[in-house]
């Protein structure tokens, strides 16, 4: 199984420019946690999560108008539609991350692929490992990272 069969094709996304008032909007409009950030050319920059939006804007006290690029997480972390559900699983495990931006060819996001992707879809000891990796307390030193 590759991610392409399970991924969320053409998600949702937003420039760096864009409000977080925007990017929460998206959030709501496509019952989603995760919005990539792209840039002209539609490659992911980063990603801001609702999670970027509760610790990094509202914890910090930023105004809804704040760009995105502000608070988002970057670098990307990306997968292809090529890259086997076993690899993808170790990018996610590897960066503690519950989605990925999927990119094509020329860089490109085409998709989205998150844990509940991999819950659906894949046998369920690949699952639990995911849930179980990814759910590890942080690497980053207290205080360095959010809530």
């Amino acid at each position: 199984m590759h991610v392409r069969d399970i991924m969320t094709e053409d998600p949702a996304c937003c420039a760096p420019d864009a409000s977080i008032r925007d990017a929460a909007r998206l959030m709501v409009e496509n019952d989603c946690g995760e919005i990539p950030v792209t840039d002209e050319r539609g490659a992911p920059v980063g990603v801001v999560t609702d999670r970027d939006i509760a610790c990094r804007a509202v914890a910090q006290g930023k105004t809804l108008d704040t760009p995105v690029s502000e608070i988002m997480s970057s670098p990307a972390v990306t997968v292809t539609p090529e890259t086997s559900l076993e690899d993808c699983c170790a990018t996610l495990e590897e960066n503690q991350l519950r989605r990925a931006p999927v990119v094509n060819e020329s860089g490109g996001c085409c998709g989205i692929v998150a844990q509940a992707d991999i819950a659906r879809n894949a046998p369920e000891h690949e699952t639990a490992e995911v849930v179980r990796d990814v759910s590890q307390p942080s690497r980053e030193p207290a205080g360095a990272g959010c809530c």
